[in-house]
């Protein structure tokens, strides 16, 4: 691996970025083609050729990549107030998921975070709990008597009817199945190459979703202003700040979108995975089956969660060999300085939790699944702050990580007491993809055996 320079490196009159290691790649293309491809490999390559700070041109853009837990600590944390997520983020999300929370930056982002955390207060997610403890074992029990079935597409009309139920209040159906498809369209656009909203293309599908999903929320709203409702949708219509100022319908339907799309999708992929290495590793499956059943009870209330340890530590290294979201960007608003390199403003740049997650240097034999590294005896007290991002930090730190957890570990408690999960074959091994969102190209098939 390059070394970083020992003095700060600045850009010339000649070219911007050119005092940064890195290259241009293919014309036009630049070296975006490969960085889809095999993301990991691609960022192996380039971490060994130029180092932990290097250029190149992704999408059309000339892009700078920070590799490494000290580079997360210096994304996230923003100490300079340097790095807009809202600018780095537009370039890609600006007609499908634009004024979310995680668009936006600094007081204008924290005055809408801490109203929208009335939706994952306490007594909010106790009923979130409930909900999903009334949903959850009905359908998995259908999963079970169905024989061999793509859990992947399984466990994504899972989340969206939880996330109907609980975001909404709403009974699956036709309409949460729209919603899926709008979702799904509007996420496959974000990594469009041809990025003009025309009918039937990529970026046109995903650019009609987010209409449909405007209108959807739209019609909703005044049903929900001024009621008691427990739903995440009717909590954001009605919460306010000290001052007593609340949303405007567009900022609901804004955040009820970016909320939605964030929850559905990073549970589908993360619960894929660990159900993918529970199958390949039956004996963690049983000690997970065993913990679920130590519990004494057929219902996890929410006091229960925190017991469930080694589900957690499970759920954690899933996240950690296959990041929901595995790249993240940012722009520089003004110079700034990292890893012995002026970043100029105006610059777009990233870091990669997907690559940072297996880092041999931070994860030994990181390609294993190891839920015993999120424990005290596993080192994770030692283990750099920054080493394990799955649900970001500092400011913008996902705001429903403890959704996610609280969903993940209602599955298992529900699955594992009664079922065994039973891949094609013991050494069965999945190809993931890891763009935009990851996955298997498979579906994941699996069938579910009784206990």
């Amino acid at each position: 691996m390059a070394s970083l320079p020992a003095k700060l490196r600045r850009p010339s009159k000649a070219g911007r970025l050119d005092h940064i290691p890195g290259e241009k790649g293919w014309p036009i293309l630049g070296n975006t083609l490969e960085d889809f491809r095999d993301p990991r490999a691609y960022t192996q390559r380039m971490l060994d050729r130029y180092g932990p700070v290097y250029r190149h041109h992704i999408l059309f853009r000339d892009q700078v990549s920070l590799i490494g837990p000290e580079a997360n600590e210096f994304f996230f944390l923003d100490r300079d107030k340097a790095l807009s997520s809202e600018q780095g983020w537009m370039l890609f999300l600006k007609d499908l998921f634009p004024r979310g929370l995680m668009l936006l930056d600094f007081d204008v982002h924290r005055a809408h975070r801490k109203i929208m955390g009335v939706a994952f207060k306490t007594p909010a997610m106790r009923h979130y709990c409930t909900r999903l403890n009334a949903g959850i074992p009905q359908r998995i029990d259908q999963w079970g008597k169905g024989g061999r079935f793509l859990f992947y597409d399984a466990i994504k009309t899972l989340s969206l009817d939880m996330a109907s139920d609980v975001f909404l209040g709403m009974a699956p159906g036709a309409e949460a199945a729209a919603v899926n498809k709008a979702l799904s369209d509007m996420v496959a656009a974000s990594m469009a190459m041809f990025r003009y909203p025309l009918p039937g293309t990529l970026y046109g599908r995903g650019v009609a979703g987010r209409r449909a999903m405007g209108t959807f929320f739209g019609r909703l709203i005044p049903q929900r202003r001024g009621t008691s409702g427990s739903d995440t949708f009717s909590l954001l219509c009605n919460a306010t700040d000290e001052k007593g100022e609340g949303f405007s319908d567009q900022q609901i339907i804004d955040h009820m979108n970016f909320l939605w799309m964030a929850a559905h999708d990073t549970i589908t992929s993360s619960v894929t995975t660990l159900i993918y290495e529970l199958g390949r590793n039956p004996d963690w499956q049983d000690r997970l089956a065993d913990e679920c059943a130590g519990l004494g009870t057929d219902h996890l209330d929410h006091e229960d969660l925190g017991r469930l340890e080694l589900v957690d530590h499970a759920f954690k290294e899933a996240m950690r060999l296959n990041a929901p979201v595995p790249a993240l960007p940012r722009m520089t608003i003004k110079d700034v300085d990292f890893g012995g390199y002026e970043i100029p403003k105006g610059t777009l740049v990233g870091i990669s939790p997907t690559f940072v997650h297996r880092m041999r240097s931070l994860w030994p034999d990181p390609e294993r699944f190891d839920p015993m590294r999120f424990s005290d005896e596993g080192g994770v007290r030692e283990r750099h702050k920054y080493a394990y991002v799955p649900f970001g930090g500092g400011a913008h730190m996902c705001l429903g990580l403890h959704f996610a957890t609280m969903q993940a570990k209602i599955i298992l408690f529900h699955l594992l007491r009664h079922w065994r999960i039973r891949l094609d074959r013991p050494d069965y091994q999945a190809e993931f993809q890891i763009m935009p969102l990851t996955k298997p190209k498979c579906g994941l098939p699996l069938e579910l055996v009784r206990r």
